[in-house]
């Protein structure tokens, strides 16, 4: 059976608002001053691990803006090939490679894309909608890349979350101050 994992990269005080800098956020591009290799290395891994992106529509704007254009190197021939999941009430259409609209119906077309036998389904940002998988218990797995910066304003990653209990999976210090941490999300 398939996971959902959430990846995200988060502030210490769980803010996960426009990390990078294509966005009108006051604080755009938070993380950039900490990219390195071993972040680089872990999202590459990550990435290719997967079998299918979940996003929801702001996040795929923001990357159906910038992945096609982007100068063909592993990362980016991964992000434009793979399948991705929209999850959107207002999109008609998602013109990106490979990009599906789950417009009614989100938990019944996940609990089955889960039951499938493939590569596990990753989410980046999509912060509402993965407070909305956390609320129906379809989260398995949550990612966080803890930024030592405190932001102060911005979308909070558990601003609507339902309580969840996680069991520690990994810490690991990722280079400049960043922090992995991953959780299994108990109790679904």
């Amino acid at each position: 059976m398939r996971k959902i994992i959430v990846s995200e990269f988060i502030s210490l005080d769980g803010v996960i608002e426009a990390p990078g800098a294509a966005h009108d956020f006051q604080y755009a591009g938070w993380t950039m001053p900490y990219w390195n290799d071993a972040i680089a290395q872990f999202k590459s891994k990550e990435l290719s691990t997967a079998g299918a992106l979940l996003l929801g529509r702001v996040t795929y704007d923001t990357f159906a803006a910038a992945w096609p254009n982007r100068k063909a190197d592993q990362f980016a021939d991964r992000m434009n090939n793979l399948p991705k999941h929209v999850a959107s009430r207002t999109l008609k259409s998602a013109a990106w490679n490979n990009s599906h609209v789950i417009a009614d119906d989100l938990v019944g077309v996940l609990t089955k894309l889960k039951t499938e036998s493939s590569q596990d389904i990753l989410v980046f940002g999509s912060g509402k909608l993965s407070a909305e998988l956390l609320k129906h218990g379809l989260v398995d797995e949550l990612t966080f890349l803890v930024y030592p910066v405190v932001l102060g304003m911005g979308q909070r990653f558990f601003e609507k979350s339902p309580r969840v209990t996680l069991k520690p999976l990994e810490t690991r210090g990722m280079d400049k101050g960043v922090t992995l941490l991953r959780y299994e999300v108990e109790g679904k």
